[in-house]
């Protein structure tokens, strides 16, 4: 047998269930259906506690109803960071404690598979991400303005966000969440340049604020938590990175009215709620002009889906690492997916080689 020997280690049990949104006893069911005979919730928990071993036909059938391969179920997994509180993530108050577990454990694995790519290829490079402390005198803008002078950006408008993370030797992946209160998770772990997670379905005109606010969080805070504190900085980091206060202000001193702000927002990136915020922000509109606007705003629908589209950014650098690995290093799809512990149908779902070479840039044409 391919898989004699091999016994499931408890902590990738859990992982690998939480990321395909199960419940221990949705498991038992899926187990006991593809069997022709019960398998308990029981079991599972106790399997997952380490108190019996996982083997032979209890692996395989496993890793059937898990959909991966059995290999992976073996792997001692790095749980480092993983856990409610210890990723950041910018969410809405409604994404409760289950999703945000499954959504943990994607990121953990998403993780994982990364790794196997870079060592594959000997591809793990040094990165231009830094720690930057922030208190009363060093502030989030500050930190934004020193990662923009690091990282090459010059005033005005960051036309491809992505990349320039991209380029900074960050790790940008995008997946489906199934959820749409949470646009992205990060993680910053040893050894590893900074990971970041986009959900595929946070619209064009969010994401860009969320992966910045993404960044602020790896930049600046050590320890993750979801802390409003932390919140704030990541915001305010954000606003600078995308909307530098010494280039946005004039545009917006001009008068902050509704036309206004859908001819700013294709040019800056981000959407008009994020405009009219840093208005606030920036002392051009009073409190009461703020509330006004977001009311107005609110009337049209705006809050829910707004005009005027924003060019969204693909991420390029997994999907050509994936590609140099098949042709210049010989690895053939179910090599790959083999690496990464992934069966062959999703590794091409997840990492479709040359999927994304190009990109829309803010201010460009559209693809």
């Amino acid at each position: 047998m391919a898989n004699e020997g091999l016994i499931a280690h408890s902590t990738m049990l859990v992982l690998t269930r939480e990321s395909r949104g199960l419940r221990q006893a949705e498991l038992a069911q899926a187990m006991s259906s593809l069997a022709g005979e019960p398998v308990s919730q029981g079991y599972v928990s106790r399997a997952e506690a380490g108190r019996l071993a996982v083997t032979d036909q209890r692996l395989d059938l496993y890793a059937q109803a898990l959909d991966y391969p059995p290999r992976l179920l073996c792997v001692e997994a790095d749980v480092d960071g993983v856990g409610i509180g210890l990723v950041h993530h910018r969410k809405r108050a409604s994404l409760g404690a289950p999703a945000l577990r499954r959504i943990h454990a994607e990121l953990t694995l998403a993780r994982y598979q990364v790794q196997a790519l870079l060592r594959a290829a000997g591809d793990v490079k040094d990165h231009l991400f830094r720690h930057v402390a922030v208190d009363d005198l060093d502030t989030p803008a500050d930190a934004a303005r020193t990662m923009r002078r690091a990282w090459g950006v010059l005033s005005g408008p960051v036309p491809d966000l992505v990349k320039v993370i991209e380029d900074a030797g960050g790790l940008v992946l995008v997946r489906d969440l199934d959820v749409g209160e949470l646009d992205a998770v990060s993680q910053w772990s040893a050894g590893m340049p900074p990971l970041f997670l986009l959900n595929k379905a946070a619209p064009a005109d969010r994401f860009r604020f969320s992966l910045s606010h993404e960044v602020g969080h790896v930049i600046m805070h050590d320890a993750p938590g979801a802390t409003t504190d932390q919140e704030r900085q990541a915001d305010e980091f954000a606003s600078e990175l995308l909307m530098p206060a010494a280039d946005i202000r004039d545009q917006l001193q001009s008068g902050v009215e509704l036309n206004q702000l859908l001819t700013l927002k294709p040019e800056w990136g981000v959407s008009m709620a994020a405009l009219v915020r840093r208005a606030l922000t920036l002392g051009v509109i009073s409190d009461w002009q703020y509330r006004n606007l977001m009311i107005e705003m609110s009337a049209l629908g705006y809050r829910v889906q707004e005009p005027a589209g924003v060019r969204r950014e693909y991420p390029t650098a997994v999907t050509r690492l994936v590609t140099r690995l098949g042709r210049e290093y010989g690895y053939s799809l179910e090599q790959l997916a083999d690496l990464v512990g992934l069966l062959p149908e999703e590794f091409h779902q997840l990492y479709p080689p040359n999927s994304a070479d190009h990109v829309a840039p803010v201010g460009g044409a559209s693809a």
